[in-house]
């Protein structure tokens, strides 16, 4: 896979200013966790506490509908919505309701704007906060089109009911949960026209990013915002030391999975599928990553025989990407050591190897043995704006506090990894953002501050977009920014 999310256990809520840790790791806790960030007036502040099983059987609607209420009562409180669920899946004793937990609480994400919209209208005093979020869930599965609904809305009801009666401490709120459902149910269409005149719940986003998008893209501030709420396509990077495009597309057919070239590596599935369904992926012919993060290898142009550092490195999507186009001495960077495991993991499954290293790519006089690069790819922590379709929790879970720490973090890292650099060597700057803090403004910053730097060609920001009419696949892509720089 492909995905900057961390598999680490869940922490409790930081707030805005924690007493322990620098401004450094907090905005590295900011990229790697998601930190908090309001979402509304139901929101739990607490750091989550785990609730004992739902006493009903685990493949029940109502089994999941009280696991995913819990774990956004966690991204609430300031969890990264993978950890919650890990979290969530081991206090239910249970692997049988994941995926419907999972499912319910992305769809939830995907529309927390509008669903705390209507739960605040129709909620007069608010419920514990078990009960508010189950009910935030619920209502999401119900404002969902009926074309596209996971449910039957009687289904939804019914097992919201029974997950809050099935809890002794609990039982008291089941008839509140029947009349706020069944009421929503008879004024559907008039209460979420209203809930929809609200910015926050028409683009799913905090106000605060509502602003900043607008502010940063007058043009397209919309597109993007749309663009948002789509999830994203299942996009393959093929191995080519394995396979051709041409050639995995024919096994995909055999295999009965529609799909479409999307670039020289790329291909887009029709439909997401399960990773164990995909012919060769266990025998890595194949990693799951975005079309937008497969253009940092090739553009960072690296040779056969050159030595590479990939700064933050983890998972290793793009590590292994540059592995497959050239035969490199590649050191991989993770200043996380349980995230850095995940390299080496993925890299094997590639069949592929490189050093990997535990480090502050801030600091290399840490891990740096003296010999210069010849290339580095510095795909730095940032606020990740531009991958929010994949990751629904950011958007929640960011605060406008958290870019100025994290414009600082960027610039001290590509500031320290730019004395590595051989001369004549070339510097990706990469960020999975859409704020122009983060993106172009650093190039320019970055440009000004180094003398001996020269920017080259690259593409700059790529806007989060969608397939639609007359688009090609490639169009398809979760946001990014490329800036290039070579060491005269």
């Amino acid at each position: 896979m492909n995905s900057k999310r961390p598999p680490a256990p869940p922490r409790p809520a930081t707030g805005p200013n924690p007493s322990t840790g620098s401004a450094e790791r907090l905005a590295v806790r900011a990229h790697k966790s998601r930190s908090t960030g309001s979402v509304s007036a139901l929101r739990n502040d607490a750091a989550p506490l785990w609730l004992p099983p739902l006493p009903l059987p685990p493949d029940s609607l109502a089994f999941a509908l009280d696991g995913a209420a819990q774990t956004l009562s966690a991204v609430r409180s300031g969890v990264a919505l993978p950890q919650a669920l890990t979290a969530v899946t081991a206090a239910q004793g249970t692997t049988l309701a994941r995926g419907a937990t999972q499912d319910i609480a992305y769809r939830t994400l995907r529309s927390l704007g509008v669903a705390d919209a209507l739960a605040s209208t129709l909620v007069q005093k608010a419920p514990p906060p078990q009960v508010a979020n189950l009910l935030t869930c619920a209502l999401a599965l119900l404002a969902d089109p009926p074309e596209t609904a996971a449910y039957a809305a009687f289904t939804v009801v019914d097992q919201a009911v029974s997950a809050v009666a099935a809890r002794r401490e609990l039982n008291f709120a089941k008839g509140l949960v029947n009349a706020v459902l069944r009421n929503f149910l008879r004024n559907r269409d008039s209460l979420l026209a209203d809930a929809l005149a609200k910015p926050v719940a028409r683009w799913n986003a905090p106000q605060w990013w509502i602003v900043a998008v607008r502010r940063a893209w007058p043009d397209n501030w919309q597109a993007i915002l749309e663009a948002d709420r789509v999830q994203g396509p299942l996009t393959l990077r093929v191995n080519r030391r394995m396979e051709t495009v041409t050639g995995y597309l024919q096994r995909l057919a055999e295999a009965q999975i529609p799909a479409q070239a999307a670039g020289p590596y790329a291909i887009v599935l029709e439909h997401g599928v399960a990773v164990d369904r995909l012919p060769g992926f266990a025998d890595g012919v194949v990693s799951v990553q975005d079309a937008g993060a497969q253009l940092a290898a090739p553009l960072l142009g690296a040779r056969a025989g050159m030595r590479v550092l990939d700064a933050c490195a983890a998972p290793g999507g793009k590590s292994g990407h540059l592995l497959e186009l050239a035969e490199i001495e590649l050191v991989a960077l993770e200043s996380d050591g349980q995230r850095a495991a995940r390299i080496t993991e993925n890299l094997a499954r590639l069949g592929l190897s490189a050093t990997v290293q535990i480090g502050d790519a801030g600091d290399p006089d840490a891990w740096w043995d003296g010999r210069p690069f010849d290339r580095i790819l510095a795909d730095v922590p940032c606020s990740a704006s531009g991958i929010v379709r994949r990751h629904p929790d950011i958007r929640w879970l960011r605060r406008a506090s958290d870019i100025p720490n994290l414009v600082a973090l960027q610039r001290r890292i590509v500031k320290a990894l730019w004395r590595t650099l051989a001369r004549g060597g070339e510097l990706l700057y990469v960020t999975c953002s859409i704020f122009p803090e983060e993106g172009e403004m650093q190039a320019q910053w970055f440009e000004s501050e180094q003398q001996d730097a020269v920017r080259l060609e690259a593409p700059g920001q790529l806007l989060p977009s969608v397939a639609g009419s007359g688009k090609k696949p490639d169009a398809n892509h979760d946001g990014f920014f490329y800036a290039r720089f070579q060491k005269r």
